[in-house]
């Protein structure tokens, strides 16, 4: 099955650019990067902080069955313009590699289609390329994949 979440990373570069189009409203897509309960349903992480303005923070963790926290995000909002843009720090704790700068940018296609384009840039080439040999792409086809479906069931 062709993932339909496209993640362009140029060999020696130090960013990557994922691309997906939505059968969604722009409205609602932008609603489901703002609102922490239908994050939390799309992403299967809690959703600790998420304060939606500029210099604004978020916090995000998922356990285990017994409970242990098995991922563990957070950043800080650089911009958070409605249906237009989110910038963000991301960072992974407990990771190999450190917090990424993301630009995230929603389109309307149609009144019910729309298009997210993230630019996400890495400290270095080599943590850009230790994130992509994770199973990244799938992850993010998997996330994806889930947002269409939960929102389009709202």
């Amino acid at each position: 099955m062709e993932r339909k979440t496209k993640v362009n990373a140029e060999a020696g570069k130090q960013d990557l650019v994922i691309t997906r189009e939505f059968d969604l409203p722009l409205e609602l897509l932008f609603k489901a990067h703002a609102t922490p309960e239908i994050i939390a349903q799309w992403m299967g992480t809690q959703v600790l902080k998420l304060e939606g303005k500029k210099h604004g923070g978020w916090q995000f963790e998922t356990k285990d069955g017994q409970g242990n926290v098995v991922f563990k995000a957070n950043g800080v909002f650089h911009e958070f313009i409605p249906n237009q843009q989110i910038i963000r720090t991301f960072e992974m704790e407990n990771a190999p590699f450190g917090p990424q700068l993301e630009f995230l940018k929603f389109e309307k296609l149609t009144d019910d289609t729309s298009k997210l384009t993230m630019h996400v840039v890495y400290r270095s080439g080599e943590d850009r390329d230790q994130v992509l040999k994770m199973p990244f792409e799938y992850g993010i086809n998997m996330a994806h994949d889930r947002l269409q479906e939960v929102v389009r069931n709202l």
